[in-house]
């Protein structure tokens, strides 16, 4: 695959004639926000970003989906989001959260609701190039990703360095007429803003190595800081939606006035809402806030681990941190209170 070097200026161009071409979403303002949203023109593109409000997993798993449709005694039509495009501007804890993703859904019952979106995607990732308040990437070890993309730009001042990763990123970069190859110059720029991202995107700095979370959580199920948190959670699952890597749903069939056709339909949902473990019966297994609390945080630093070998489900986003009110969703500050009250071994 190859690496190239193009001028902003001529960034745009190529911008806009992906536009003509693809159906485009990329990164633009909200007021002082940012989130994706269909790319009308190349200067509605914002790469200087610090994080979108919704994680680019609504892409892949959008918050409400039809499945499939039916007649009630007869047969079923299943519905696919076929249709490709362009995710222009992923930052790469945001890819390393697609990557999570897509083997999640791969695995087991492989999904083809997700994975017909994801195979119909060229992803254009992007490195950081201001960071949030909140994120914590570096602990995380996601300031940077090296796959999963099928474009990665790094800006270097007046250029970008595009590295085309995939056949469907070769394809992509082909309209980009006045690229060239990348120089030595080019690709040591693009190394120090590795290197910088590396330690500089952590505004929230863990204790430990993430590898070491799932062993720390064995030993703090009956802490005291998930009765402590909970106290003041609203339950709001403000943290679940706008997490990359939160990925639990809700399926439910509704039927027409008719009486004759319906829809099967699925929707995200959240383990720290009320009644997301209500089964039959009215029995529900987490119905304590505390419990709910703490199996968020188990989920991201043991439950999907296990699942995915080892990888912590936890990317340093920094979403939940901003999303909560009452100030408790923050995992490194949990993750820090067991260390220092379980210490590390």
């Amino acid at each position: 695959m190859s690496v190239k070097k193009i001028a902003k200026k001529d960034f745009v161009e190529f911008v806009e004639t992906l536009i003509r071409k693809e159906r485009v979403f990329g990164v633009q303002a909200k007021g002082d926000r940012f989130d994706f949203a269909p790319l009308e023109s190349a200067q509605d593109l914002r790469l200087d970003y610090d994080v979108t409000l919704q994680p680019p997993k609504k892409f892949f798993q959008p918050p409400a989906e039809v499945l499939m449709t039916f007649e009630v005694g007869g047969g079923y039509q299943s519905q696919y989001d076929d249709e490709p495009f362009v995710l222009l501007g992923v930052h790469p804890y945001d890819m390393v959260a697609i990557n999570q993703m897509d083997e999640l859904f791969s695995q087991d019952n492989y999904d083809t609701h997700y994975m017909t979106r994801r195979n119909n995607a060229t992803i254009v990732a992007c490195d950081v190039a201001k960071p949030s308040e909140n994120v914590f990437a570096s602990s995380m070890g996601t300031a940077v990703v090296k796959s999963g993309y099928d474009v990665l730009l790094t800006d270097i001042g007046d250029s970008y360095v595009c590295e085309a990763a995939t056949e469907k990123g070769e394809k992509l970069m082909a309209a980009a007429k006045k690229a060239v190859p990348a120089d030595d110059a080019a690709l040591k720029s693009r190394e120090a803003v590795w290197a910088k991202n590396k330690k500089g995107l952590n505004r929230h700095e863990l204790k430990c190595d993430p590898a070491y979370l799932p062993k720390l959580l064995a030993k703090a199920y009956k802490h005291p800081v998930w009765e402590e948190r909970a106290k003041t959670c609203f339950s709001c699952g403000s943290c679940n939606q706008v997490c990359p890597t939160c990925y639990c749903f809700n399926v439910q069939d509704d039927v027409n006035w008719d009486m004759k056709t319906g829809k099967r339909e699925r929707a995200w949902d959240g383990c720290l809402l009320d009644g997301f473990t209500k089964v039959a019966g009215e029995h529900e297994f987490r119905k304590q806030r505390a419990d709910r609390f703490r199996h968020r945080i188990y989920r991201k630093g043991m439950y999907v681990p296990e699942k995915i070998g080892g990888q912590i489900a936890c990317v340093g986003c920094g979403r939940c941190v901003a999303a909560c009110l009452p100030d408790i969703a923050n995992p490194v500050a949990v993750y820090n209170r067991l260390i220092d009250d379980l210490g590390i071994g």
